[in-house]
């Protein structure tokens, strides 16, 4: 049976390789697509996201724009600095423009019809800031009963890349990080970046991509800048898919190896602004300590079969 996916995305390089993931699976139903600010402005990522699916020959997918900024606090700046000034290593015009054109529906609109509509529990992929999820969450309410789990590209259990403590797509909006992770309104699974960095590829990995055909020379094209920026955070000629890893989990459970444990955000001004705080006590410790309002256990991942997992990628995207 066909996984029934929702992905909101920010592309962003890593994004562009999740969506393909799932744009081409024909064990997914791709239900529809959610654009968010991010890596670059909205603009930027709506129509990466809309060309990504031109690319994988996906007009049936609709895609609705959503936030263009945070719930509360502007956010601090994108990410070009890492993907190229358009999201996608200044070549997002080298990819197909897309023959649908974008629904008139805003981002949350479209979750929540999609949701209602479906007559099996469906699975939301939220690869950028959690802004559009939250605004569902807040918004419909009924829609979490159709959730079969949100499963979370962000966070990070360690060090951030963002600043010290916080990882990028929570960093851009903790807040919504904060009502999505410890509400309890959904199952989340949270794919840490601690995880995603040791699922990096390197150079053969991505010529062996590039060599596989059309889409896998398409994507392998939009990565220089991305790649650029990942030789120095890795020290070897390789980069971080950090969305494919959480979208192949959200379209194969249990790809990844998870706990499950309470995980807060750090909401203030702080140099620990927008850090997650997975409470990894034992439970009696847990249920003991101080914390006044105990938050919902979600699943974080912490390991899965590195080589499986880069080969399974491979497989899918070629």
């Amino acid at each position: 049976m066909a996984q029934k996916l929702i992905i909101d995305t920010d592309p962003g390089v890593d994004d562009a390789f999740a969506l393909a993931l799932a744009a081409l699976g024909s064990d997914v139903e791709l239900l529809g697509v959610t654009s968010v600010y991010g890596n670059v402005p909205l603009s930027a990522t709506t129509i990466n996201a809309r060309r990504l699916l031109a690319l994988c020959k996906r007009p049936d997918v609709p895609v609705a724009a959503g936030a263009a900024r945070p719930l509360v606090h502007r956010h601090p700046n994108e990410a070009g600095y890492v993907h190229g000034a358009d999201g996608l290593s200044g070549r997002s015009t080298t990819l197909p423009e897309p023959a649908r054109p974008l629904d008139e529906r805003d981002a949350v609109a479209l979750m929540a019809d999609l949701l209602a509509a479906a007559d099996e529990p469906v699975t939301i992929a939220p690869i950028g800031p959690l802004t559009n999820i939250a605004a569902l969450l807040a918004a419909h309410p009924a829609a979490a009963e159709k959730i079969e789990r949100v499963v979370i590209m962000g966070g990070a259990l360690g060090h951030g890349n963002s600043t010290a403590a916080a990882e990028f797509n929570v960093w851009s909006d903790p807040e919504a990080a904060h009502r999505v992770l410890t509400g309890g309104e959904a199952p989340c699974v949270l794919v840490p970046m601690d995880l995603t960095y040791r699922c990096a590829v390197d150079a053969a990995w991505l010529d062996e991509l590039a060599s596989s055909g059309p889409i896998g020379a398409a994507l392998h094209a939009l990565t220089p800048d991305y790649r650029e920026h990942y030789r120095g955070a890795l020290g070897w000629d390789g980069m971080v898919i950090h969305d494919a890893v959480a979208v192949a989990e959200a379209i194969l459970p249990g790809t990844l190896h998870t706990e499950r444990v309470p995980v807060q955000v750090e909401c203030s001004f702080g140099p620990g602004r927008g850090a997650t705080h997975a409470d990894r006590r034992l439970p009696a410790l847990r249920a003991s300590g101080a914390d006044p309002v105990p938050a919902a256990e979600v699943e974080v991942a912490v390991d899965t079969d590195l080589d499986a997992l880069r080969g399974l990628l491979l497989d899918r995207l070629r």
